[in-house]
């Protein structure tokens, strides 16, 4: 029977997060149950949760994780800034006669939004907002408004600098030490954000382009379905230019390229680049008037707010990992994982499923500090490279929050979606999408180097 309690563990939390339960409290609570009950069976060594107050240490000490709330406040600093709303209605404007112009307009701002504030449900709340009532007027297709902008708001998992790559580079090298140390390796090496982050452009990069030429072939093939805006766009900005559009967009990619080319570059760490990447925001935000201070009020509340939950959630997930290596869970899932027939492909496919399906009901931190330390050290241990396995789980976390009926972009888009637009309308919207998502992850999956050439070649 106690071989059988660390994944009676899982889903006894699984169970919980359905129900709505807080995600750091049901992770910990849950965890000491089990512990108890195991302490008193005979099965858990109590010995185990005296490593938790060096794991906590580690979390406050973790210099990559200080990044997190800076990128964040970065974030919603560019959010609250009216930069996309500026950007969005200029180059509308700028494209307003030709035909999908529109669709291709919102996909290229979703993806400069996606890579400054890197939080999935800000980007697709703010896109739906700005751009869905003006695509509905012009005459576009609701199943390919809204599928755009769902995928235009997923791209915050792949496009860096994302807070989900730098999670997700944390746990990943904590994994890759505890597998080269399990194959005898006892000076490991280690897997940095800027590694994770050169992994992740050029694959996040080519779904922009794969989204935007999608628009274009259906506009070329279904051109009632994406109409040219024509006067549809904002009056007021009628007399646009390319200039204006520069300066609007300048800002916030200036701000991108530098933070993301001083962290591959090797010249700044994830937290300095974070910290010249908040204090940009707050120079833009000042340049365009938008800074007072209930503005900054509201971004330092919601970065703090944003930033308890994602450290709580990590406490919660240390203790969870703990008593689960202490029920001997890591043993199992090494043996359930390595028995399989068909060896390391067939062992990263079952992981790849587990986790779109995990994906409809946990949001990626859960999945980032839960699974991930589960599974990560196996997979490695078995010399899959780490930085290509990250990519994989960023683009395929992606494809499960777009997917219905469970997708989380879905249910942040059907908030701010009118009642004329139909949910089944957003599901027929998102399917291509998810098709090029899913092409993606073969194309990833056949040639890896898409993944690890730039990382190589800059490391």
């Amino acid at each position: 029977m106690s071989e059988w309690m660390p994944f009676v563990l899982f889903a006894v939390v699984a169970a919980a997060l359905l129900a709505g339960f807080p995600v750091a409290f049901t992770l910990a609570g849950v965890a000491l149950l089990f512990a108890g009950i195991g302490a008193v069976a005979g099965f858990f060594d109590p010995v185990y949760l005296e490593a938790f107050p060096n794991r906590v240490f580690g979390i406050m000490t973790n210099e990559t994780l200080i990044a997190v709330p800076v990128f964040v406040f970065m974030g919603v600093v560019l959010e609250r800034s009216q930069l996309a709303d500026q950007l969005l209605r200029s180059l509308a404007v700028m494209m307003r006669r030709v035909p999908g112009g529109l669709g291709i307009a919102v996909m290229a701002v979703g993806a400069l939004m996606a890579a400054s504030t890197g939080i999935v449900g800000a980007t697709v709340v703010t896109m739906g907002l700005l751009s869905l009532p003006a695509m509905l007027r012009a005459g576009y297709s609701p199943s390919l408004a809204t599928g755009s902008i769902c995928a235009a708001g997923t791209l915050g998992q792949i496009v860096p600098p994302s807070i989900v790559l730098i999670l997700l580079a944390d746990v990943l090298s904590n994994a890759y030490q505890q597998a080269q140390l399990r194959m005898g390796n006892f000076s490991p090496d280690t897997i940095s954000v800027g590694e994770l982050f050169a992994g992740a452009l050029l694959p996040g990069l080519a779904l922009v382009g794969l989204y935007m030429l999608y628009l274009v072939v259906m506009a070329v093939w279904k051109p009632a379905s994406l109409p040219a805006a024509g006067t549809t766009v904002d009056e007021d900005m009628e007399g646009v230019s390319g200039w204006r559009l520069l300066g609007l967009a300048a800002g916030p990619l200036f701000l991108v390229v530098a933070v993301l080319g001083s962290i591959m570059g090797g010249i700044a760490t994830p937290t300095e680049a974070a910290s010249v990447g908040a204090v940009g925001a707050l120079v833009l935000a000042a340049l365009r008037r938008c800074l007072d201070r209930e503005t900054l009020k509201a971004a330092v509340y919601r970065t703090a707010k944003i930033s308890a939950m994602v450290f709580m959630i990590l406490i919660g997930a240390s203790l969870f990992s703990l008593v689960f290596r202490g029920l001997g869970g890591d043993e199992q899932v090494a043996s359930l994982l390595g028995a399989m027939p068909g060896g390391t492909t067939a062992a990263v496919l079952v992981v790849m499923v587990a986790l779109f399906l995990l994906g409809f009901v946990l949001d990626f931190i859960e999945i980032t500090y839960i699974v991930i330390p589960i599974v990560g050290p196996v997979l490695l241990a078995m010399g899959i490279d780490p930085v290509w396995l990250g990519v994989m789980i960023a683009v395929n976390l992606q494809t499960s929050f777009l997917t219905p009926p469970f997708g989380f972009s879905l249910f942040y888009l059907r908030g701010v979606t009118p009642d004329s637009v139909p949910t089944t309308a957003m599901y027929r919207g998102v399917v291509p999408f998810i098709a090029i998502q899913l092409g993606m992850l073969l194309l990833l999956a056949l040639f890896p180097m898409i993944a690890t050439w730039l990382p190589e070649t800059l490391y």
